[in-house]
């Protein structure tokens, strides 16, 4: 297996490297990635600012080594990727590190690989947000500090608690409370109680105050010393306290102003594609995981774990109670699932339910070929491709099935997973989701903007419209302009179709320079893959010139 493994992470990195020429989406990534650039232009690490503008959400770890990502290689949809691509390979080390302290190889090597090859690994390496490196740190400090508990060096301590720091400097409280969770539940269970009390926690918390001590200083001199500053359309707004309570524990009591009142099923159904192909195989395992735990009278053996059934069902439940839910909250604990899924699978081969695997294996080859002729309709309908990459597509997908529909294949389930994914996202990667982010106006707009040489000091955005993908690909802030007795001959305005009257109205002449459609790919409808009902969702963005 270990070996099948290394063939298999060939296979996967190309691709996710091929996702790294797809244009950055709005509306996370592009926020972000414009952030990033303004910052390597600017050099304010500790203040963070928005299109010029105080910004108070995401900490700043993100911003802080994309930027430097960016001096080195230029500001581009590569040197926004890498960083959160290593911290994605960190994450896999660490995920098959840490399953190595308590299972055999083959476990830990399979739990890797599963992470490997979810529908969500391939997305966050393309789709960056903050929880990618997050999820890095996290299992990290997790391995840690199963490292210590078995060993007690101290260096585990100081490095596990170091993980922590940054993980909260990436996206919050969340970098604790996760491993709080995972290892209070642990305790519990195996009654392991001399844990709860350890001198070491206190050294740990003060490398923790160390680690955020740079972003505390930035948030105080921002924002606690401005009370003035208006955040949010609200006055006297502390920085640190939005970062240690609101920004995580204001999302449950009801203080923060984000609410999109999901409720506790919303990160499960997300979960069911982002853990593609195996959320079957995970659910069937967590229930067998409560089964055994239950049978054992909530005790496990002196060797075992419950660290990241713990890990992952009171994480579930602590950001399912959140009145505010993305579906990439929960990856966060993906490591956990990969390894509870890799357990009940190894466990499967070695023959302990055979009738099971047998039910897996014809399902899920249902499964996926349902979703090759998903993806065949998407490339021929949707978005029609070249000839020669549907004849590929097509060569791909006969040889496939010759080759799983023979007989005695070892791990059947696991190669058949991995490669159907693996197939499915080389064609989304290399295909299908640039043709979607053609209808990404402010990519187009900006890149024919700096491309063109059009000075983006006499260019502006009429009215209230924010496109941070047309700032990142202009190079530049795009400001807006409300007053239309303030437009000069030579100005280049961005408008929207309907809004054009407006100049004709106030007696404007222009010419029309350059005209794109626009649709907000990241909430994509089904309406819009049917290409005679595409117009209907769409806008239509121009630039024109005052003449």
């Amino acid at each position: 297996m270990k070996k099948n493994f290394i063939y298999f992470i060939a296979f996967l990195i190309p691709v996710y490297f091929i996702g790294f020429g797809i244009d950055i989406m709005d509306i996370d990534a592009s926020q972000y990635a414009e952030m990033s650039r303004e910052m390597s232009i600017s050099n304010s690490y500790l203040q963070v600012f928005e299109i010029g503008k105080d910004y108070l959400d995401k900490p700043p770890f993100l911003f802080w080594i994309t930027s430097i990502s960016m001096k080195i290689f230029g500001a581009n949809n590569f040197s926004y990727r890498l960083p959160s691509f290593l911290f994605a390979m960190f994450a896999l080390y660490s995920t098959y590190k840490f399953a190595l302290l308590f299972y055999k190889k083959e476990i830990a090597t399979l739990a890797a690989l599963i992470l490997a090859s979810c529908q969500a690994f391939y997305l966050i390496n393309h789709d960056v947000k903050t929880d990618t490196i997050l999820m890095g740190w996290v299992i990290f400090s997790i391995w840690q500090l199963a490292a210590w508990v078995q060993n007690k060096n101290l260096k585990h301590i100081l490095f596990a608690f170091a993980a922590i720091g940054f993980g909260m400097i990436t996206k919050g409280p969340v970098a604790l409370i996760v491993p709080v969770l995972a290892f209070g539940t642990h305790i519990l269970i195996s009654r392991n109680f001399k844990l709860i009390l350890r001198w070491e926690y206190l050294f740990g918390l003060l490398i923790v105050a160390v680690v955020l001590l740079p972003m505390c200083y930035g948030l105080y001199t921002q924002f606690d010393l401005h009370p003035e500053k208006l955040v949010n359309n609200k006055t006297d707004v502390s920085g640190l306290r939005f970062f240690f309570w609101t920004q995580s524990f204001g999302r449950i009591t009801g203080e923060s102003i984000w609410n999109n009142n999901s409720n506790i099923f919303f990160l499960f159904q997300n979960l069911l594609w982002a853990f593609l192909p195996w959320i079957v195989i995970f659910v069937i395992a967590l229930f067998l995981e409560f089964k055994i735990i239950v049978k054992q009278k909530f005790k496990i053996e002196p060797n075992a774990e419950w660290i990241c059934m713990g890990g992952f069902t009171f994480t579930y439940l602590a950001l399912g109670s959140s009145k505010y839910q993305l579906p990439h909250y929960i990856f966060v604990v993906l490591p956990f699932a990969a390894i509870i899924t890799a357990k009940l699978l190894i466990r499967l081969y070695e023959g302990e339910n055979p009738r099971l695997l047998k039910i897996l294996e014809k399902s899920h080859f249902i499964i996926f070929s349902l979703l090759f002729l998903a993806l065949i309709i998407l490339m021929t309908f949707s978005f029609p491709a070249p000839i020669w990459l549907s004849i590929i597509l097509f060569i791909s997908i006969i040889i496939f099935y010759y080759f799983f529909t023979r007989k005695n294949i070892s791990y059947y389930l696991i190669k058949l997973s991995v490669f159907s994914f693996l197939l499915i996202n080389l064609f989304l990667n290399s295909w299908i989701y640039p043709s979607l982010l053609k209808y990404q106006g402010g990519n187009s707009m900006g890149r024919f903007i700096r491309t063109n040489n059009i000075s983006t000091k006499n260019t502006f955005i009429y009215e209230e419209h924010v496109w941070h993908s047309l700032h990142f690909y202009s190079n530049d802030i795009i400001i807006n302009k409300y007053d239309l007795n303030t437009v000069l001959p030579g100005d280049y305005l961005i408008v929207t179709e309907e809004k054009i009257n407006d100049f004709v109205k106030a007696g404007l002449s222009y010419e029309v320079v350059y005209k794109v459609q626009t649709y907000g790919v990241s909430r994509l409808q089904l309406k819009f893959l049917n290409p005679s009902r595409r117009k209907e969702l769409t806008e239509v963005i121009i630039l024109i010139k005052i003449i």
